[in-house]
């Protein structure tokens, strides 16, 4: 699974401001001839990520190219179960990427449209936003 090798601070406040507004960079095609874009804000964790990468693999039966344009740098931190308030902040459990409407998680190319739609259909499910599939000749 993605999670950063190195970070110049372990622990991160959550920040859920980064969730507003419209993702302007990263919402054009930049590598592939299909992808799948957000349609609303969130986070994706690296399990999430794996899971839709996986199901492309699978559908596609190892053909054509896939570009992830999303990472989880953001730590999220959990405290054990039972612990009582306080004692400081508790252990990172996972990483997350924040995606913001318009933001392009993957990207496909070298299947043909049919392939890559219900590819990309599939992964969107493993996925916790709504996702629009986009080619580069609709756009």
């Amino acid at each position: 699974m993605l999670a950063p090798k190195k970070q110049k601070y372990r622990k991160v406040f959550r920040g859920r401001s980064a969730l507003k507004g419209k993702a302007y960079r990263g919402s054009t095609l930049s590598f592939g001839e299909f992808a799948i874009k957000s349609l609303d804000a969130g986070e994706i964790n690296s399990r999430q990520i794996e899971a839709a990468r996986r199901a492309i693999t699978h559908y596609c039966k190892r053909g054509g190219k896939i570009w992830i344009r999303i990472y989880p740098h953001k730590p999220i931190t959990k405290k054990g179960a039972e612990t009582p308030m306080g004692s400081g902040k508790g252990a990172v459990d996972r990483y997350i990427a924040t995606i913001k409407p318009g933001k392009i998680i993957f990207e496909m190319d070298g299947v043909s449209e049919a392939v890559a739609r219900e590819a990309l259909r599939r992964a969107a499910h493993k996925l916790p936003v709504k996702c629009k599939f986009i080619s580069r000749q609709s756009v």
